[in-house]
């Protein structure tokens, strides 16, 4: 991150709860941060400026952002409305509506009056409490808002409660708050916030406050409409796509097909002849023609034929990097677990050991809103019209490319059409910001699909070796796991490596929940040529979920024990993990037949895991013809996640995050020869179609412990069960995605 935009938890501690402060116009403004809860003088405070909530349909061109000095804000107003400044993102995942749950629930608010704005790029004031800077990530929204926002409701309320109390002369403990409204039964008056707020402006907020029990939640934990669906619905959402300025150009982009290339030749003079098109832009790696609508972008671009010198990375090739990786990963590794002496028991007589190595491909994101950003750059500032998870990360780097102060740049965000951790990248805003440098007016680029696949930040390719050994009882006494891999945290968050482990690398592997008395995991680091690597909705995990549940089958049918049954002997000590389970392989049926599908083979499959702070377990039905062709019919998922929040929510990001997930270990790959990627759009690098998508039946545990994350575990969770079902079904083992080209060459 840019040093700039910086800060750690242990600085963003010292901003804490403030006093009420009164708006310009009347009404209350609390400010408040997600760290801590410490006062701070009155006279620290500035008034926000009035803002459309988000979603509303307005202009990009207006020039509007939230201009919050400090920390987060709830604000209320005199008509009682309710809004939430709020430091996280939406891009699907529900946001929007379960975090402004959780201010509700305790403020006793109408959730219906609750209306939110997009906070301004700041890491200081809006840094995720988990992840340490402003960023939509890791599962971790409503895990890192979970009680600072029921506790900043909490004290809002109480001194709305005061405010009341104070002007009816009756005690606090006779008033009630209820959708909004404050009531006094013994005298039948009641008023809405926004009649008490100016009042309660002036008064301080305690410094503790008690929150609810779950039993006695209004809001939390049941399924509540998105507050996002209305505007997305009548069109009035507003994707970053959708920005438009005066005299904006619109440009279509072809960067260098091979990492690192740089533009050889450009036709200008037939690009400035197709009717529409302003300006063809060059930078070392990438052109851009700008029209003054894409289609005209588009057919410049084509018509000024772009060539590239593909430098060093021209013979790059997936074969070399793979045979690069079986290389480096022999050799010892960083430790990240280390139980009992597995390398001693794996090397004695008596029991029977197995051997595996597993391979994952690279993967792109392809989300269904292409790459884009719009840029006003100007001689004392520069606006960026963008959808990003990272609108502090995405602020450093145009300032910096720009020449600006930090200051000077402002982030306008909006929806997201898919983020996947794709949008925790700015190499789309870095591109946008270089052109703007040489462009006449705002300027708005967009890649085309085909641009967006070649020029991804991939999923890393992983290559692991695996070796385990059952006793005569054929229960596991020894257990070893290499993992080699890009670190991405390495690059994105360096002091998180720590004595060579990635932890996002060996999340799930690191933290296995099986009970085998010998147990060494380790991590090899290795950065392949030629291609970027990033976040894939939840990177660790979706590979070493799949490398641990399919190696736990295969020790089960070494010992020739059923899949469940073999798990629950190994998971006493994890009881979540065994409820899940148990939850699941109930709901499947698991044990009785199958229906047959003609002229098919049918098969179960069942994996369980812990990650990013939630429990799951899920039981894949397949069937599979003679050319090696795999449907998916079924997916029973058990989730305990802690605390439901909004479970409407919770089942959605389950079914989609399945489908994400089978379409990725059923076809998903990206391959390079040459140093250029070789996949272009959904015709080869599919996804799963709507007559392809299985029957989803998501079951949720009702718990209370603190909630869980939710974005990324059903992606990670299918693979293997889709897997072993592929198995149970055809007796062939899948140690290596995607598994339709796997049983093509069987």
């Amino acid at each position: 991150m840019d040093q700039d935009n910086k800060t750690t938890p242990a600085s963003a501690a010292r901003r804490g709860f403030v006093k009420a402060g009164a708006l310009a116009g009347g009404g209350l403004l609390f400010g408040f941060s997600l760290f801590g809860c410490e006062k701070k003088p009155e006279s620290d405070r500035k008034e926000p400026p009035p803002e459309k909530a988000v979603g509303q349909a307005a202009t990009a061109a207006s020039g509007d952002a939230p201009g919050l000095a400090h920390d987060a804000f709830i604000r209320i107003d005199r008509t009682g409305l309710v809004t939430l400044i709020i430091h996280k993102v939406e891009m699907g995942q529900g946001t929007f509506t379960s975090m402004p749950m959780l201010l509700a629930e305790e403020l006793g608010a109408d959730l219906s009056k609750v209306r939110l704005e997009q906070a301004p790029a700041n890491n200081s004031l809006y840094a995720d409490p988990l992840l340490g800077g402003q960023v939509t990530g890791g599962s971790t929204s409503v895990r890192g808002a979970w009680k600072p926002l029921r506790e900043a409701g909490a004290k809002v309320r109480t001194v709305l409660v005061q405010a009341a109390a104070k002007n009816w002369n009756v005690g606090e403990n006779e008033l009630k708050v209820v959708a909004g409204t404050i009531r006094h039964e013994g005298s039948n008056r009641s008023v809405h916030f926004g009649e008490v707020a100016d009042a309660a402006s002036k008064l301080s907020f305690p410094a503790t406050v008690k929150l609810k029990d779950a039993a006695d939640f209004t809001l939390i934990g049941k399924s509540m409409k998105r507050l996002d669906s209305p505007v997305k619905v009548n069109g009035e959402a507003l994707f970053g796509i959708d920005a438009r300025l005066p005299n904006m150009g619109i440009a279509a982009v072809a960067a260098s097909p091979v990492l690192g290339g740089k533009v050889a030749f450009v036709d200008e003079q037939k690009a400035m002849a197709v009717k529409g098109v302003r300006q063809v832009l060059r930078i070392e790696g990438a052109v851009a023609v700008v029209a003054d609508n894409f289609w005209s972008a588009k057919q410049g671009l084509l018509a000024a034929a772009p060539r590239f010198d593909d430098g060093a990375n021209g013979k790059v090739s997936l074969a070399g990097i793979v045979a690069d990786m079986a290389k480096v990963s022999q050799g010892t590794g960083a430790v990240a677990k280390n139980e009992g002496d597995a390398l001693k028991v794996l090397d004695q007589q008596g029991g029977r050991r197995i051997d595996a190595v597993y391979e994952l491909p690279f993967l792109a994101h392809a989300t269904m809103e292409p790459m884009n950003c719009t840029v006003d750059l100007r001689a004392d500032g520069c606006d960026l019209w963008v959808g990003t998870q990272v609108p502090a990360l995405a602020q450093g780097a145009a300032a910096k490319v720009a020449g600006l102060p930090v200051e000077k740049v402002q982030v306008h965000n909006f929806y997201i059409g898919g983020g996947f951790g794709r949008r925790l990248e700015v190499d789309n805003v870095i591109q946008a910001v270089a052109f703007a440098k040489l462009a006449k007016g705002p300027l708005k680029i967009i890649w085309t699909r085909e641009e967006d696949i070649q020029h991804d930040m991939y999923r890393p390719y992983y290559y692991d070796r695996l070796s385990a050994k059952v006793d005569d009882k054929g229960m596991p006494v020894a257990w070893f796991h290499r993992v080699t891999g890009s670190s991405i945290m390495a690059r994105f968050a360096p002091p998180a490596v720590k004595n060579g482990v990635d932890p996002d690398a060996v999340e799930g592997a690191a933290d296995l929940q099986y009970s085998i008395p010998a147990v060494r995991v380790e991590y090899v680091r290795h950065e392949p040529p030629g291609l970027a690597t990033a976040f894939w909705r939840g990177v660790g995990p979706t590979h070493n979920v799949f490398v641990v549940e399919s190696f736990v089958d295969e020790l089960a049918y070494l010992s020739k024990t059923d899949p469940v049954a073999f798990r629950r002997s190994l998971l006493q000590k994890s009881p979540r993990t065994l409820a899940v389970l148990n939850l699941a392989a109930e709901k499947a049926g698991w044990g009785k037949p199958l229906k047959p599908v003609a002229g098919r083979r049918i098969g179960r499959g069942v994996s369980t895991q812990f990650a990013f702070g939630s429990y799951m377990a899920q039981v894949a039905e397949v069937s599979v013809g003679p050319d090696g062709d795999v449907r998916l019919h079924r997916v029973v998922c058990a989730v305990d996640c802690g605390q439901n929040i909004n479970p409407d929510t919770i089942v959605a990001q389950m079914e989609g995050g399945i489908v994400y997930g089978a379409s990725a270990a059923l076809w998903g790959e990206i391959t390079l020869d040459k140093g250029k990627v070789q996949q272009t759009n959904f015709s080869d690098y599919r996804v799963m179609r709507m007559n392809e998508a299985p029957a989803v039946e998501v079951y949720l545990v009702n718990s209370h412990d603190e909630p869980g994350g939710i974005g990324e575990p059903g992606t990670a969770g299918i693979a293997p069960a889709l897997a072993n079902a592929v198995f149970a079904a055809t007796g062939k083992r899948v140690r290596k995605l995607p598994i339709g080209e796997q049983l093509k060459k069987a």
